[in-house]
C-alpha cells in the first residue's frame, strides 16, 4: 500500500509539475515579469530621490541583494523544481485521502478529488488573501502566514464535514467551520496602493486561480488514473 501511495504520487506530482509549468509561461508568468518592471521603476526612482540635494545621501556601502534566478532559462527551471516539488507533496495529500477513504477511485473520481483540493488550498484562501504581484502592499508575513493555514485547515474540515456528514447538525457545524476565518477576517496592509496598477493585479488574481484549478484538476485526474493502476 505504502509503495503504491508513494509511485502514484512521485509520478503525479512530477508529470502535474511539469504541465502546469508550461501553462504558467502563458499566464501567470508574464504577468510576473510585467509587474516587476513597475516594481524596479520605482525602486530606481527612490534610489535616485536620495541622493538629489535636500535629502540623505546612500551610504557607500551598497546592500548586497536577495540572490534570485536570472529570467529565461534559469527562472523556468526554478519553477519547474518548485512546482515539482509542490506538486509530489499535493498528490501525497491526494493519495492518502483516496487511501483513507477507501472507495473505488479513477480518473474522473480523482478530479472531485483535485477540485476539492483547489477549494481547500487556493480558493477559500484567496477570498481573504487573494494572488499577490511583485510590489504589491501586503500585511506582515507571519500574520498572513498564519491566516492561511487556519482557512486551509478550516476549509479542509468543513468540507469533510459538509460532505460525509451523515446529520444535519454535521452539515451546518462544517458550514461554520468553513466560514469561520472570514468572518474573523485577514490580515491587511494598513495602506493600500504600490507601483503595480490595480488593473495587473485583478488580472494576476483571475489568472492566478483558474491557472490552480487547472492544476487541481490535472493533479486529481492522474492521480487518480495511477493510484487506480497501481494497485
Amino acid at each position: 500500500m505504502l509503495k503504491r501511495i508513494l509511485l502514484a504520487a512521485l509520478v503525479a506530482g512530477l508529470v502535474g509539475g511539469i504541465m502546469i509549468t508550461v501553462v504558467q509561461e502563458f499566464t501567470t508568468t508574464p504577468l510576473i515579469l510585467h509587474a516587476e518592471q513597475f516594481e524596479s521603476d520605482q525602486t530606481a526612482h527612490v534610489h535616485e530621490s536620495m541622493t538629489t540635494p535636500g535629502r540623505m545621501k546612500k551610504s557607500s556601502t551598497v546592500e548586497a541583494k536577495a540572490w534570485t534566478p536570472a529570467d529565461g532559462v534559469e527562472r523556468t527551471l526554478f519553477t519547474s523544481f518548485g512546482n515539482i516539488v509542490a506538486g509530489v507533496g499535493f498528490a501525497l495529500i491526494l493519495v492518502a485521502g483516496f487511501a483513507l477513504h477507501g472507495g473505488e477511485i479513477d480518473g474522473r473520481r480523482g478530479i472531485i478529488w483535485g477540485l476539492a483540493g483547489f477549494a481547500v488550498f487556493s480558493l477559500a484562501p484567496a477570498l481573504g488573501l487573494p494572488p499577490e504581484v511583485p510590489g504589491a502592499m501586503a500585511a506582515e508575513l507571519v500574520a498572513r502566514q498564519g491566516w492561511w493555514l487556519a482557512a486551509v485547515a478550516a476549509t479542509a474540515l468543513g468540507l469533510a464535514l459538509m460532505v460525509f456528514g451523515r446529520k444535519t447538525v454535521w452539515i451546518v457545524l462544517g458550514a461554520v467551520v468553513l466560514a469561520a476565518p472570514h468572518i474573523i477576517g485577514a490580515p491587511q496592509p494598513e495602506k493600500l496602493g504600490g507601483p503595480v496598477p490595480p488593473e495587473l493585479s485583478a488580472q494576476f488574481v483571475a489568472s492566478s486561480l483558474v491557472t490552480a484549478a487547472v492544476f487541481w484538476t490535472i493533479l486529481g485526474w492522474l492521480s487518480g488514473t495511477l493510484y487506480r493502476r497501481f494497485s
